[in-house]
């Protein structure tokens, strides 16, 4: 399975871009939104790059999140 970008469904504050790129990463998504702030303070480019791939990037499918809830059940159960 290849992995894809996506916003994120689960890790959700405005619209999903840095829960997304987050998870594709394999990063914590407070540091990503902490980096996106820095740009969005000291370079002003931050929103506007926000901005596109809020527009740009897909939404994740509902079948991921489905995989994503039974995979975590199965974890728990042993």
């Amino acid at each position: 399975m290849t992995k894809k970008l996506y916003k994120s469904r689960r890790d959700v504050k405005l619209d999903g871009v840095c829960g997304g790129i987050a998870e594709y990463m394999g990063l914590d998504s407070t540091l990503v939104r902490l980096i996106w702030a820095l740009f969005v303070v000291f370079g002003g480019s931050g929103i506007f790059l926000y901005i596109i791939c809020a527009v740009l990037m897909p939404r994740e499918p509902e079948y991921v999140i489905e995989d994503y809830r039974d995979m975590r059940q199965d974890s728990h159960e042993n």
